[in-house]
């Protein structure tokens, strides 16, 4: 039964918002996920402190309020974008194979017309994010340890940390060189030939790597 005013009048009825419903909640989830697509791409475009909130919100076709809503802060958002392709390739990579994985993710990243964060991506970010201060360096450096810590299986010797570190340091380097510097003749050499020629050399540092197979 609907109530009436004093003047026998219905009173207004209040609007039921989309976001209060379970379709908004529906709708909600796809907008975090286009939020996480549109940073990771333009994290991997330009790094974070040149890609900005409203870039951001304008690329995902959403308002500035909705990031801050799913996510908290710009900084919060990054170390999403840099976690979520990064720990799911060490989860689904073998040691024996993360190295070369890792590097055919820097050297020839798959197409992804969607547009969706992946491993490449969450690299290219950190590649393109690096010298970007406090902000950047905590969700990197925590990424970083992770991929170390799994290269350091691979050494059966008592400086298993320091040659995992110093495997990784080569391997973000080449990237950093071939994608955002653009050096030639690395920035146009075959993937397959870098990736022989580098993991041949690993090979000498992480004696847990398969030989090479080509």
């Amino acid at each position: 039964m609907t109530r009436t005013r004093a003047d026998g009048t219905a009173p207004e009825r209040t609007p039921v918002r989309r976001e209060d419903t379970a379709e908004g909640s529906v709708r909600g989830g796809g907008t975090r996920e286009r939020l996480l697509a549109a940073a990771s791409a333009l994290f991997a475009e330009r790094g974070y402190d040149r890609a900005t909130v409203r870039e951001i919100a304008a690329r995902a076709g959403v308002n500035q309020a909705l990031l801050f809503r799913h996510f908290g802060s710009k900084q919060a958002l990054f170390g999403e974008v840099v976690a979520q392709g990064g720990y799911e390739q060490l989860r689904s990579t073998p040691p024996e194979r993360l190295v070369e994985v890792v590097l055919r993710s820097l050297l020839h990243p798959p197409a992804d017309p969607a547009g969706a964060p992946g491993a490449s991506r969450s690299l290219k970010t950190m590649l393109r994010s690096v010298g970007g201060g406090d902000e950047v360096s905590t969700a990197v450096t925590a990424l970083g340890d992770a991929y170390a810590k799994a290269l350091a299986e691979l050494s059966t010797r008592q400086d298993g940390a320091l040659r995992a570190d110093l495997a990784l340091s080569w391997l973000l380097g080449i990237g950093l060189m071939r994608v955002v510097v653009g050096k030639r003749p690395l920035a146009e050499a075959d993937p397959d030939e870098i990736c022989r020629l580098v993991l041949e050399t690993l090979g000498h540092l992480l004696d847990g790597l398969p030989p090479d197979r080509s």
